[in-house]
């Protein structure tokens, strides 16, 4: 696929998927986020890839919407004002539902700057794992905005509607070590180790049972709208997928065989 602003390859299972603007410290543009809404329909289609991995290229994950960005401005309203909202309309929000509907697993592989836009689009990954040095940041109140990307979305039900408001009013950076600590990522590894770590995890998930993957991700991210009941509900129904597939049925006899299973994600 040619893309001129991000770069995508897939090997062993894992579509990698990487901003590329390093110098402009990865700033989203209308034309970049529409290359990354191709990107996960290409690997969304594609039945070799199993797990997604999202990264940037250079020092920086993402800086957020790039506002300096020569010919991309958004349209501007009967009064004459920019529409904000027309460009989450167009373009974030809806790479943001691709994401979370998404079958397969979404892993964010942070390095350096992770902020506004950026931060967010990283924390809507399924798994998020953090360079050391990374630091994430809700930019947006020091221009003027409110956290979009689905910021005011993610953050409450993750670490809560009191640390989700100081990060939102106070703009300050929040250390990757600390984002671990509050249970907003899910690891922090040394910056050299980033890469590595996240494709190893990438390839295990790869290689691993599809179906039940696939399934726990819908059951997870079904919770936060679900009650018990319906919770409940859901659960029976992925696990009659489950118990129907032909990774249970080697998982099982690897049990009793106790040798380790040979999944085929089906």
């Amino acid at each position: 696929m040619n893309f001129q602003n991000i770069l995508y390859a897939v090997d062993q299972g894992v579509a990698v998927i990487r901003f590329n603007r390093p110098k402009a410290l990865n700033a989203m543009t209308m034309d970049l986020m529409g290359e990354l809404g191709q990107a996960f329909d290409a690997a969304a289609a594609d039945k070799a890839v199993r797990v997604i991995v999202l990264t940037g290229e250079g020092r920086a994950f993402s800086t957020g919407a790039d506002l300096a960005a020569t010919g991309d401005k958004p349209p501007l309203d009967l009064q004459g004002r920019l529409d904000l909202g027309y460009v989450l309309d167009r373009y974030y929000n809806p790479l943001i539902l691709k994401m979370r509907e998404l079958p397969k697993p979404i892993i964010s592989a942070v390095n350096g700057i992770a902020a506004g836009a950026g931060a967010n689009l990283a924390l809507m990954a399924d798994l998020t794992v953090a360079a050391r040095s990374t630091y994430f940041l809700q930019a947006f109140v020091n221009v003027g905005l409110i956290p979009d990307a689905g910021g005011t979305w993610i953050l409450p039900r993750a670490i809560g509607p009191q640390r989700a408001m100081g990060l939102a009013l106070n703009g300050d950076k929040l250390p990757a070590q600390t984002a671990k600590e509050w249970g907003l990522i899910w690891d922090v590894v040394d910056d050299a180790e980033l890469m590595p770590a996240v494709m190893a995890m990438a390839q295990r998930f790869a290689a691993g049972p599809g179906v039940a993957i696939e399934r726990i991700k819908q059951a997870i991210h079904a919770a936060a709208q679900n009650d018990l009941g319906k919770q409940l509900d859901l659960e029976s129904d992925l696990q009659r997928d489950c118990g129907r597939s032909q990774d249970f049925m080697e998982g099982a006899m690897a049990f009793v065989q106790k040798r380790k299973p040979n999944f085929k994600g089906r």
